[in-house]
């Protein structure tokens, strides 16, 4: 099921992430994960340019999932979910899902009502 993102959201709280990974997956399901400095250019996260490993990981499998960490202990991890596509030079990302996501303190209501405390964007 596809949850629309509100990319103005996205945009808002990417300010407060300065470092992220991108992770992808291998053709024998291995996940591979490199650092990475994104922008956010009209919907789309723009990667920049990408290594081999990553470069063949989306040509075989497009879904990406960039994750942001919390700033500071008991903040939220920023992770987005999406469909990778490679230009000449860069990847790109189309933001797909995105979430606020934190382990729930035991005995405090979440958000969501989940098993954690997430905060979907």
């Amino acid at each position: 099921m596809s949850i629309k993102v509100d990319l103005d959201q996205l945009a808002g709280t990417l300010a407060d992430y300065p470092i992220g990974y991108l992770i992808t997956v291998s053709d024998d399901h291995r996940a591979h994960t490199v650092a990475v400095d994104t922008q956010l250019n009209d919907g789309v996260l723009d990667v920049g340019t990408v290594g081999n490993s990553t470069r063949r990981n989306i040509c075989s499998h497009p879904d990406a999932t960039l994750l942001w960490p919390p700033a500071e202990p008991g903040g939220y991890s920023l992770i987005v979910d999406g469909r990778g596509e490679l230009t000449d030079d860069s990847l790109r990302v189309i933001p797909q899902r995105a979430v606020l996501h934190r382990p729930a303190v035991t005995g405090v209501p979440t958000a969501s009502g989940c098993g954690d405390d997430c905060v979907p964007l």
